[in-house]
This record gives structure tokens, C-alpha cells and sequence, in this order.
């Protein structure tokens, strides 16, 4: 529990909750076994306007603080994961076309992705290029009127349905930021499935065949295109995804505090053992300590502190390792259940793990926040 909070921030971590609990945590083992969401929760969180909450009223959003919104991530990635990526990735669209865009793009996509008329999906990383980013290998020309593309984007959350892709390319040895249609010719999308984690995010790839954009869909072009558009959607969808692995871990923790409460070895419930106990205390700590952290990022987003991406990334580093040590211990304390399908929590390993890639591998972070301390500080 956070001490500091509005007495609105504490009424809407409720109704997260609440949520949550309601809409969520009964179906995730179910999406997370079919790879796929089920489109009554999108449009039950478009109809909460929580699928960008942090977009103004008019553009489908609430003007949601960001501590607030960090609250939401937590409580949603407590339940399903996919659909705490899902709202990442929506806000990572929607806030760069938003920031960066013309008025004609934003005034045509921004409202249709905060209202889920239409989803968005982040086409960043490539085949061969993952943490390397800068170094993509797509590539656009000037043609009459417009742009053609051609390359390959793989790894894309929610390009199975996405009907509108935020693309990044070279154009002229410069990094570019383009708007990109699903239904544009030679823009064909393939799904990824069998992940090992946060399945129902309905991963693909978009190969991109000579796609001709017009010169509207161009959003941003030059030296400073990657830190100003790609860097500050990922810093955005980082501290969701830092919040997010709290979520998770405290589900673990939730899970396996019932569990030993109830399950008896030895002629005594498995929570009165001391190395339980030991295991419990660690897992106890680590999720106060990890959303300690994501609240003070979240503080200091809010002031818009020149430290605020460092604290993100140091959130984020800390959060998700948190996460995936939680998880495992969750499981070893549960023994063969923690493996088997009765339980959640060999979900929520397969997850944690994701997290520990996602927005940045934990070795990219340990270079970023050496890096910033070294410079900065």
C-alpha cells in the first residue's frame, strides 16, 4: 500500500481493482491458452477510456495523472499481462503521433486509438535488430507524391489486429517515423505464436513489399527522429511495464501467500516452515521495494524531473527482476502445482520472463543507468 496518494488516486486504484478482479483474473488463463484477447475486454476498457488514459477527454482518454496511470498499469498487469501491453502499446502510438504528428494525422488517429476504433502496434524492432534499434535495416525513398517502403518488422505486439502501424525507417540516411495503414498494398501481416510469455499480445511481422505512403503518413525525419519519437515511446511504455511487473509480482506473492496458508506438509500448514517463511519474507520485500520505485518515478514524471528517465529505468530494471525471481519462488513454493495447469503461477513465470526483455533487456539497462548516473550525477 502507497502512503501520499489523493483520495482520487486511491477511489480509481479501486476501481482498478475491482477491475481487475472482475474482468481480467477469472479469463487470462483462458486468453493466455488461445494466444488471443477477447474483444468484449477491449471494449470495455475503451468504454472506461483506459486504453490511452492519459489522452485529453476529446481524444478518448480521461487526462489521467501519471501516478494514477502507473496505478492502472500495476492493477492490470496484476491480472493479465497482454492486456497491460496492450494499453502500453496504445499509449506509446497514440502520445507519439499526438507529440510529433500534423494535425491531420492526429485529428485521424489519435481519438480512433484512444477509443479502440482502431488499434495501434509500435514497428520498431526487426528481424536482425533488436536492442541495436538505430540500426534498423528498413527503408524508405521519395517517390511522386509520397514514400515507398520496403523491409521487414518482427516481434510487433497486437499487429495481428492493428489497423494502423507507427513505423520506423531510413530515409535519406536518416532515421524517419511514418503512419502506416494495415490495408495499404504489399504490407502483408504474419502471426508469431507458441511465445513463451504474455501470449494473448498477438504478436506478428509486417513485411513491408514496396509500400507506397503518402507524404502525410510521414511523422518525423531527421538525425534527432529516433531520440525524439522512438526514445520517448519507449520511456512511456517502460514505466507501464515497470508497474506491470509489480502487478505481477504481487500476484505471485498473493498466490502463494493462499497457498501456504492452506496446503499442509509434514502435519503443518507449508507457511509455518522457517525456509518458507525465509522465501516469503524476500518475495515481501522486493515487491514493496520494486513499487517504491516505480511511485517515485512516477513522482518525478509528474514534476517532469531531469531525473525522471533515469528513475524510470532504474523502476523498470529493478521491477522486472523482481518479477521473475518472485515468480520462480512462487513456484518452487508450490511445488509440482507450480508446473502444472490448476494454478497461475507457472503463467506468470512465462511472463515475468518477458518482462525482463520487453522496453529494453535488463543488460541494455544496466549500460543505460551506468551510463546516465556516470554523465549526470
Amino acid at each position: 500500500m502507497l502512503h501520499g496518494l489523493t483520495t482520487d488516486q486511491r477511489d480509481a486504484q479501486t476501481a482498478f481493482a475491482r477491475f481487475t478482479d472482475e474482468r481480467l483474473i477469472p479469463h487470462a488463463g483462458a486468453w493466455d491458452h488461445t494466444e488471443r484477447l477477447d474483444d468484449a475486454v477491449i471494449k470495455d476498457l475503451a468504454a472506461a477510456r483506459w486504453l490511452v488514459p492519459t489522452l485529453p477527454s476529446e481524444a478518448g482518454g480521461t487526462g489521467m495523472d501519471v501516478v494514477t496511470y502507473g496505478l492502472l498499469s500495476e492493477e492490470l498487469g496484476r491480472g493479465c499481462g497482454s492486456v497491460r501491453n496492450l494499453v502500453a502499446v496504445q499509449g506509446m502510438v497514440a502520445h507519439a503521433v499526438l507529440r510529433w504528428g500534423s494535425k491531420e494525422l492526429a485529428d485521424r488517429w489519435v481519438p480512433a486509438i484512444g477509443t479502440g476504433t482502431t488499434i495501434g502496434a509500435f514497428a520498431l524492432t526487426e528481424p536482425d535488430v533488436g536492442s541495436d534499434a538505430r540500426n534498423g535495416t528498413t527503408t524508405a525513398r521519395r517517390v511522386p507524391g509520397g514514400f515507398e517502403i520496403t523491409g521487414h518488422k518482427k516481434w510487433l505486439s497486437f499487429a495481428q489486429r492493428a489497423g494502423v502501424f507507427l513505423l520506423f525507417a531510413r530515409l535519406d540516411d536518416d532515421p524517419a517515423a511514418f503512419v502506416v495503414e494495415r490495408d495499404t498494398p504489399g504490407l502483408t501481416v504474419s502471426p508469431i505464436t507458441g511465445l513463451l510469455g504474455l501470449r494473448a499480445s498477438e504478436l506478428g511481422e509486417v513485411v513491408l513489399d514496396s509500400v507506397v505512403v503518402p507524404e502525410s503518413s510521414l511523422l518525423s525525419h531527421g538525425r534527432l527522429t529516433f531520440d525524439l519519437v522512438a526514445t520517448s515511446s519507449l520511456d512511456y511504455g517502460r514505466y507501464s511495464t515497470a508497474y506491470g511487473s509489480v502487478g505481477l509480482a504481487q500476484a505471485c506473492l498473493d498466490a502463494t501467500l493462499d497457498y501456504t496458508r492452506t496446503r499442509t506438509q509434514f502435519g503443518v500448514p507449508l507457511a509455518e516452515h522457517q525456509l518458507v517463511r525465509q522465501s516469503l519474507t524476500d518475495m515481501i520485500t522486493s515487491v514493496e521495494a520494486a513499487r517504491l520505485l516505480c511511485h517515485q518515478a512516477g513522482i518525478m514524471r509528474a514534476t517532469s524531473h531531469r531525473d525522471a528517465i533515469r528513475q524510470t529505468l532504474i523502476a523498470k530494471y529493478f521491477a522486472s527482476q523482481t518479477a521473475y525471481t518472485t515468480a520462480t519462488a512462487a513456484v518452487q513454493l508450490h511445488g509440482a502445482n507450480g508446473v502444472g495447469p490448476d494454478y497461475p503461477v507457472q503463467r506468470h513465470l512465462r511472463d515475468a520472463k518477458i518482462q525482463e526483455i520487453i522496453e529494453g533487456t535488463t543488460q541494455i539497462q544496466q549500460l543505460q543507468i551506468a551510463d546516465l548516473t556516470l554523465t549526470h550525477r
